[in-house]
């Protein structure tokens, strides 16, 4: 919104971040406008203040990290192509922002089955707890005799295999931070400066190795356009358009694969729990109790 009205990049970065709280947007921000009054272009800069892994100890650092270098990448694309900066970044941001609603959309439907997987790990806890509720001296088998000691083993192996495999099955539900079609938004970028396809190809590979690859960051092996590129040559249609189409078809793609993948997860956490949590309850809550019953039995008699 600054550079549609006219304020200079290096003024615009400064005006950001004077406006941002103390914090590492703040330092990053700060670090390019200043780099920026020297003449060190905004997309070097960039690279330079997140080489150094500023958001170590935010929340969802790693995510922001992402999403940080694929705006150094647009920016580095739309220097060299000659592009006009604030339509392409009002662009790319305007993709950023729907591929984060779409997480936070996923995020909030998963919030059901998380608390699912939480609660129904505490069972074996809570077997214990029931039966010394009874008044049966299960603690003293589980903690006092090699049945309860085996018993305490498996069950704790099998509640941590558990939370491992409950992790891994929302992690996997949890889209990413990289914004799909991210290469055909960025080559949209570069053909609209009025080069020659070829060398949009080309600055989109540059842009990617230099902020993606090397930063470990975003996913660069999307799409690289160039079937969209050739359908724009055989139908006389305007690339730009064509391609930010294509990258629009991308993400709503991967919303979708990632609400299904939401709504499995309330039934695929099951397996969890009848593969791990309910032995792990017979063991550690069910087993000392049927010991400890045929212990006092035994004395009994």
């Amino acid at each position: 919104m600054l550079l549609a009205a006219g304020v200079a990049p290096a003024s615009a970065w400064l005006h950001v971040g004077d406006g941002e709280p103390e914090g590492p947007v703040r330092a990053v921000t700060t670090h390019v406008g200043r780099s920026a009054t020297l003449g060190v272009p905004v997309s070097v800069s960039l690279r330079q203040a997140l080489s150094h892994d500023p958001f170590p100890a935010t929340t969802d650092g790693r995510r922001h990290a992402t999403e940080w270098n694929q705006v150094a990448c647009a920016w580095h694309v739309a220097e060299r192509s000659g592009a006009p900066l604030a339509d392409c970044l009002g662009t790319f941001v305007a993709a950023l922002r729907e591929a984060d609603a779409a997480r936070r959309e996923v995020e909030v439907a998963l919030s059901g089955p998380r608390s699912t997987g939480r609660i129904v790990l505490a069972l074996p806890p809570v077997g214990l707890l029931f039966s010394l509720g009874l008044g049966f001296d299960t603690a003293a088998v589980l903690f006092g005799s090699p049945v309860g000691w085996g018993c305490l083993v498996v069950g704790v192996g099998l509640v941590a295999a558990a939370r491992a495999w409950n992790a891994r099955l929302v992690r996997s539900a949890v889209p990413g931070a990289s914004v799909p079609g991210l290469r055909l938004e960025l080559l949209a970028v570069a053909v609209s400066g009025g080069g020659s396809w070829q060398a949009g190809l080309d600055l989109v590979d540059e842009a990617c190795r230099a902020h993606l690859e090397d930063a470990g960051a975003g996913d660069v092996h999307d799409d690289d356009g160039r079937s969209v590129l050739d359908l724009s040559r055989r139908a006389g249609a305007p690339a730009g358009a064509l391609l930010r189409a294509a990258a629009a078809e991308r993400r709503l793609e991967a919303t979708t694969r990632a609400r299904s993948a939401a709504a499995r997860l309330g039934s695929t956490l099951m397996l969890p729990l009848g593969v791990c949590v309910l032995p792990a309850f017979l063991v550690v809550g069910v087993v000392p109790l049927v010991v400890s019953l045929v212990s006092s039995t035994a004395v009994a008699l």
